[in-house]
């Protein structure tokens, strides 16, 4: 069954001067995450884990999925969070006044629902502020209007929203061709962080690539949609297994994050760059469409594991 899926592109403009990192996505979500539980906590001393409130508040069924009791039977041990916030791509930090800015808010399944409660607290955090202090004040902004696709849905103009059902996202089986040879190449677009056999990989294999979709695919569906996708695990992982890399300009980057909660610097790294593919890519094609629309690996929260595809198939020699 579909999976309710909800892409909305918020258009801001900086009411003051702002200094951000080159990746912003780590600065998004937290302020993003202090501002919602100034919105919505009902009980604003009391610790999440231990909060009676917990599993029907929107701060905690958001932020702090991990202190949720597991859902009965759940095939994977995690529950993801159920929103991604793809920073602005730019790589720039320093933002004069008046600077306009977009980033998307990705919703899965029910939370949808609470879209006002969403973009009330991203107002609030562009009273927060943002970024590097200055004069003892961080940069602050305001939403100007907020899109579903082409609509806009929101507009500080008249502050009413405007209800659009959200998108339908579902994974169906392609028909191949025995005869074709496809070439793909895969470019990250954020950083990409990815476990295999417990280690953090600086180069992305195919089918180290296709087990991170399965694992995204699965537990989304999982745990926000209403029926898991009847996948082949081992086949498809199999036919993975054959499927070359021709090209790659795979590297790894380090950065650090500030984390609010620890009060210190943190270092990340990610795999960013391209790798082009070449094999029968054909059975992939839909699940590689789903993965391009909610990111994958560690951290999507904080926008990591955005990709996009560009493919050419050509037909093998008799």
């Amino acid at each position: 069954m579909p999976l309710l899926f909800g892409k909305y592109t918020f258009t801001c403009t900086l009411s003051s001067e702002a200094f951000l990192p080159r990746f912003k996505g780590s600065t998004f979500r937290g302020v993003f995450g202090r501002a919602l539980k100034q919105t919505v906590c009902a009980l604003k001393y009391q610790e999440c884990n231990n909060c009676l409130l917990k599993e029907k508040c929107l701060y905690c069924v958001t932020f702090e999925t991990h202190i949720l009791d597991s859902k009965e039977n759940a095939k994977q041990p995690n529950r993801p969070h159920p929103f991604v916030i793809n920073p602005p791509l730019s790589t720039q930090t320093h933002f004069p006044e008046g600077s306009r800015f977009e980033f998307e808010l990705l919703l899965f399944g029910p939370l949808n629902d609470s879209l006002p409660y969403f973009i009330y607290a991203f107002d609030h955090m562009g009273n927060i502020g943002m970024g590097k202090k200055i004069n003892g004040n961080r940069g602050t902004f305001h939403v100007d209007h907020v899109r579903q696709n082409s609509t806009i849905i929101y507009s500080t103009d008249n502050g009413q929203l405007k209800p659009v059902p959200p998108d339908l996202l579902d994974i169906t089986v392609s028909e191949t061709s025995p005869n074709s040879e496809d070439t793909m190449t895969v470019t990250l677009l954020t950083p990409l962080r990815v476990k295999f056999k417990n280690q953090l990989q600086d180069q992305l294999p195919f089918h180290v690539l296709i087990r991170t979709m399965l694992r995204r695919a699965s537990s989304l569906f999982d745990w926000y949609g209403s029926q898991i996708p009847e996948f082949n695990y081992k086949d498809l992982i199999e036919k993975a297994g054959k499927i070359k890399s021709i090209k790659s300009n795979i590297r790894w980057i380090d950065w650090k994050r500030y984390s609010f909660r620890q009060k210190d610097s943190m270092l990340m790294g990610g795999m960013t760059g391209s790798i082009t593919y070449q094999g029968d890519l054909g059975e992939f094609l839909p699940l590689m469409a789903f993965c391009e629309q909610v990111n994958i690996g560690k951290q999507t929260v904080f926008g990591l594991g955005k990709l996009e595809s560009e493919m050419m198939k050509t037909m093998k020699a008799n």
